[in-house]
């Protein structure tokens, strides 16, 4: 099953078109993204605020990138993952996700997932096994999810991705497999957790 979700820029007009394209595809459209870091908005920008009302009113979730950039003219202060802290205080009702667990800032997620009822994170596009340390470092990737399942209490608020073709299923599942946690926890992980955020 493929379903689409809307990147929106942080521009009124582009805010305006999300809203409708999503308006006119109710059933299809599962999420909005905002990709911090890479566009020069914070995501406490009031250009969003009009996106977040109307994704609160439909319960659709917002992602946004957290963390690394792909490039080095990212702004990592914009995609730091604590910068969600004070949103999701203001708007309890707003799904948020954290795409890419925050990398690296996986402890400031997992203090975030564990804080707020409607702070989620991914494991998408972790692995890039290019580089000669790709095996340990996916070990690492691993442990500090596990250590992030632990804090949480569970791996309820964490959701299962790819950002293929970043990272392919296969490196994906891989990740998951190392993961020490219960086979029900990393059930949620694979499928159950989106199935009940996105309303699938």
């Amino acid at each position: 099953m493929l379903a689409p979700v809307i990147t929106v820029e942080p521009k009124a007009k582009e805010v305006k078109a999300a809203i409708e394209l999503a308006e006119k595809n109710k059933k299809e459209v599962k999420a909005f993204k905002i990709r911090l870091g890479y566009v020069k908005a914070p995501a406490e920008d009031p250009v969003f605020n009009r996106l977040y009302d109307y994704a609160e009113s439909e319960k659709i979730p917002v992602l946004f990138h957290t963390g690394d950039t792909a490039f080095s003219t990212g702004d990592l202060v914009l995609s730091h993952p604590l910068t969600l802290d004070r949103l999701a205080n203001k708007r309890e009702q707003l799904t948020i996700i954290l795409c890419h667990f925050g990398n690296p800032w996986f402890d400031d997620v997992a203090e975030l997932i564990y804080k707020h009822p409607n702070v989620y994170a991914d494991i998408s596009g972790l692995i890039t096994p290019s580089h000669a340390y790709a095996d340990k470092f996916m070990g690492l990737l691993a442990k500090k999810i596990t250590e992030a399942v632990y804090y949480a209490g569970g791996a309820e608020k964490v959701i299962f991705g790819t950002d293929y073709p970043v990272t392919t299923h296969t490196e994906a599942l891989a990740l998951v497999n190392r993961l020490e946690i219960e086979e029900g926890d990393k059930e949620k992980i694979l499928g159950g957790n989106a199935e009940r955020v996105f309303r699938l």
